[in-house]
């Protein structure tokens, strides 16, 4: 390549230009900055110590003046209800970002890069000759917008309101406070980034800010109103902004981009122009970095630019999603602040610290053990840590029930039963995972009627045969574990009738198909399913006697505890979902009358199930397509099966339809767990992609979840409890007099292993 166009002189455009430069000295490298050199509108950025590892190789100059520029800090501290909680062992730095420009800018000099300032690329019919145009003009982009059908990004206007300000008060820690006024919470995050400055940004919800008239103040009465309001935390200094262009507010809503594709012909994005990383994980400069790192990678040397850049978008489109991920799940902590308001001050801390979900209970371990020791003491009850706990072995009680640790056996299908009866094959699966440790051991989906079944090989709870086939595995699960068993009964509507999970799942049977019914006639699977047959009050009736008669079967095989189905697309939870429930009668259209009979079988379910025994109803928080179940709705529905007698609430999400969207992802559910647990008040059970004890420590130490369900982990591990509590060192946990001497030989095992690797 002869000739490489920067269009933004921002760090993605400048670094790339430094590093494009290095690796093709011979190259013409031009940088078009559309403000002048030493013009900046933020003050400190941010980097971890493990971010400016990965600079070094790749530039030592650039790293060498950036951490000669730093001021570093390792402890972060939140102020809250009147009380500091202090974490170390974060290892940040900060840098001026006016700093970090210049460095780049001087960089870029010495290697020969072309910089012009105050010059506005308006199209790339001046660049034509160039063999690569970068993009690297903001989040506001230009290049972007004049190429919007082919870019396609997905802008996500956030829900709070921020403004970006600088300080001459000296922050000893990273700073998060929270500041309570009579419209809603306000809250900084605050940090010095050189010998005599910080940063504070203020942040609040949309809301707040318009109470507060905010929306109409100038830059000054907003600065004078956080001035006031966080006055304790600034010793007397003034709030100062360096963006003097402002008319009007000075305040900004985070907008979310990713776009669908990075680049046109020779044309590139990178950096905030591709992808934005809310401030709350301080990615955005460490990702438009990352970006020129692989751009330069992908392309300087590649025969075939366009191939190059293919792969370029590839590989950093993952990691776009897993921080954008992690920033996403942090930002929306901040957004929803006020749902953790009830929180003590150290849990509140700790919610705060792992709310990316990045950072868990093992890795603050690592960071403060002092802070962790101090959380699972407090959990525990405990003035002595030495004698607490890890929190997934925390005992938990529901009604009468009282589970002996946070470990949940997930339901999982089996497929093995014969006219719904199982056998030998359930006794096993059920009573491995029962003396392996769990505290709840939930049944597949148990059908409450022949019709009822998903497959041929469902399990059912409608006769005495049943019954006593259930009996037999509760009794082994009672005479030979610690294990509660709870009892998930359902029905599964439109999705019956179909083949086994390890066939065509989903897919009709090739014969013995039966008539399925639904709320609507609507089929999964547009031209392969059958079209359900759309309900009538008497088929309710039928289904809902149906539910009494298996509830009624359940306390007679002696389960402890019940969980109605009302996710995934089975028949409760069609009535649920707007894109299942186009009725017009009374049972469709308003949440309201959507829950009408979902509640009707909850509220005969709870009467005949014994008041002792506790009850919970799996539901699917968010259908992951467009037009589907609402958060607002969700929370009306949460409230409702509380209000009719759900003691707790399974939190899954999807497969109400078949063209679903999830955003996958380590532990991609517990944010809705979170959701329901912390603004509705009622216990909830996490589920989804929790697959080590670390996630479990962390959901149930955060105040995410109350249980943790645990899926295919357990497939493969029947004693997956077990191996966590020896890995983690705490022997108090029960396992089966058998078993007892596996479980000395696999401590010493651990500990031998912990004491070679030596401290982490």
């Amino acid at each position: 390549m002869k000739r490489i166009v920067c269009v933004g002189g921002g760090p993605a455009g400048l670094y790339s230009a430094i590093l494009f430069k290095k690796a093709l000295p011979d190259a013409r490298v031009e940088v078009y900055e559309r403000n002048r050199a030493d013009d900046t509108f933020g003050w400190g950025v941010v980097f971890s110590d493990k971010t400016m590892q990965g600079f070094r190789d790749v530039d030592p100059q650039t790293h060498d003046a950036i951490t000669g520029s730093f001021y570093h800090w390792d402890d972060v501290d939140v102020h809250f209800k009147g009380e500091v909680v202090r974490s170390g062992g974060h290892g940040f730095c900060g840098i001026a970002r006016k700093r970090l420009l210049n460095i780049f800018q001087e960089r870029a000099a010495a290697l020969g890069v072309h910089q012009v300032f105050e010059h506005e690329v308006e199209s790339e019919a001046g660049l034509a000759d160039a063999d690569l145009v970068i993009a690297a003009d903001g989040v506001n982009s230009r290049t972007r917008a004049r190429h919007v059908d082919v870019f396609q990004p997905d802008i996500d206007v956030r829900k709070c309101r921020f403004i970006w300000l600088g300080t001459e008060q000296k922050f000893s820690a990273f700073t998060f406070a929270f500041e309570r006024t009579e419209h809603g919470l306000f809250q900084i995050h605050a940090y010095q980034f050189s010998d005599s400055l910080s940063t504070v940004i203020v942040e609040t919800r949309e809301e707040t800010w318009r109470a507060h008239g905010l929306d109409a103040s100038s830059a000054a009465e907003s600065i004078d109103f956080c001035e006031r309001l966080f006055g304790a935390y600034l010793g007397g200094h003034r709030l100062m902004t360096n963006a003097k262009h402002l008319r009007g507010s000075a305040w900004l809503n985070f907008n979310r981009v990713l776009c669908r594709r990075w680049h046109h012909g020779n044309l590139v994005l990178i950096g905030d122009a591709a992808h934005t990383a809310h401030f709350g994980i301080g990615s955005g400069t460490k990702l438009a970095m990352e970006d020129a790192v692989a751009l330069v990678h992908h392309v300087a040397r590649a025969r075939d630019v366009r191939a190059g850049l293919e792969t370029y978008q590839a590989e950093r489109t993952i990691e776009a999603l897993k921080l954008q991920s992690a920033a996403r799940n942090r930002m929306e902590w901040f957004e929803n602040v006020a749902r953790y308001t009830s929180f003590e001050p150290w849990q509140f801390a700790y919610s705060l610290l792992t709310g990316s979900q990045r950072i868990g209970h093992a890795n603050l371990r690592l960071r403060d053990a002092t802070f962790v020791d101090g959380v699972e003491a407090r959990l525990s009850g405990l003035a002595n840590a030495a004698s607490a706990r890890p929190p997934m072995f925390l005992p938990f009680k529901l009604r009468g029930l009282e589970l002996r640790n946070r470990i949940v056996v997930s339901p999982m299908a089996q497929y093995m039963a014969r006219d719904g009866v199982p056998d030998d094959w359930h006794l096993v699966h059920y009573g491995a995972r029962a003396t392996g440790g769990a505290g709840l051991v939930v049944t597949e989906m148990t059908c409450v009627s022949l019709l009822g079944r998903i497959t041929p090989g469902c399990t059912g709870l409608w006769n005495p045969v049943q019954r006593d086939a259930w009996r037999r595995i509760v009794d082994f699960v009672h005479a030979h574990s610690r294990a509660a068993f709870c009892l998930q009964i359902g029905h599964s509507g439109r999705k019956g009738s179909t083949q086994l999970g390890w066939q065509e799942i989903d897919r009709p049977l090739t014969e013995g198909n039966w008539e399925t019914f639904a709320p609507s006639a609507i089929p999964y699977v547009e031209g392969v399913n059958a079209v359900p047959r759309e309900m009538t009050r008497a088929d309710m009736i039928e289904v809902r006697d149906q539910y009494v008669r298996s509830v009624e079967l359940g306390a007679e095989a002696g389960f402890d505890m019940l969980e109605l189905h009302m996710a995934h697309g089975y028949l409760l939870a069609s009535f649920l979902s707007p894109l299942t429930n186009r009725r017009a009668d009374e049972y469709g259209g308003s949440v309201g009358n959507r829950l009408r009979f979902p509640l009707e079988v909850l509220r005969a379910a709870r009467a005949a199930w014994p008041a002792a025994r506790p009850l919970s109803v799996r539901i699917s928080a968010n259908d992951w397509a467009e037009d589907g179940l609402p958060e607002q709705e969700l929370l009306e529905i949460a409230r409702a099966l509380k209000d009719a007698g759900a003691d707790a609430l399974d939190v899954s999400t999807g497969q109400t339809v078949a063209w679903q969207k999830p955003l996958y992802g380590r532990m991609y559910q517990t944010p809705f767990s979170d959701l329901v647990r912390n603004t509705v008040g009622i216990p909830t059970i996490a589920v989804g992609n929790i697959y080590e004890a670390d996630h479990v420590n962390s959901i149930i130490a955060s105040g995410r979840a109350d249980l943790c369900a645990i899926a295919r982990p357990h497939l493969a591990e029947a004693a997956w409890t077990l191996h966590a509590a020896a890995a983690q060192g705490y022997h108090e946990q029960w396992w089966p007099d058998p078993y007892l001497s596996g479980k000395s030989q696999l401590e010493r095992n651990l500990e031998r292993a912990a004491s070679a690797v030596g401290p982490v």
